[in-house]
């Protein structure tokens, strides 16, 4: 039987593939994906800050598939290697890189599809919620 989060996980990404689920990017089953309206510049390129926010959401759904839902960003970085244009197809892939106690480091990267060339890689840290420690100071 497959894991539950794993599940919710994918039951998530078809949901945002139909529009079932609010999300400013349409994102395919095929891991594609096109900016709607407001996420271009005056350039007709993708802004920066849609691409880091679908890293931030595709990055969420690959920590949801290890472990649940409840967890709060502690590092969040984008670095920018090229422009994406408006309406054109990028794929995305997004790895967990480590787990440590309640830390979970996941990479996400985005590549134009065709070519494969790198438009931006994010890396992000997340922790579970838990119960609030004890300061050590």
């Amino acid at each position: 039987m497959e894991d539950s989060n794993l599940q919710k996980s994918r039951q998530l990404i078809e949901d945002l593939s139909k529009g079932v689920v609010g999300s400013e990017l349409e994102i395919s089953t095929s891991k594609a994906s096109k900016s709607s309206q407001p996420t271009k510049d005056q350039n007709g390129n993708w802004q920066a800050g849609a691409i880091a926010t679908m890293i931030d959401n595709v990055g969420a759904i690959a920590v949801h598939s290890l472990g649940g839902p409840a967890r709060v960003s502690l590092d969040f970085s984008v670095s920018y290697f090229s422009t994406a244009k408006f309406k054109e197809e990028i794929e995305i892939e997004a790895k967990v890189v480590k787990e440590r106690g309640r830390l979970i480091l996941h990479v996400v990267e985005v590549r134009r599809k065709n070519g494969g060339e790198l438009i931006a890689i994010g890396k992000q840290w997340m922790a579970s919620k838990g119960q609030a420690s004890t300061s050590r100071l």
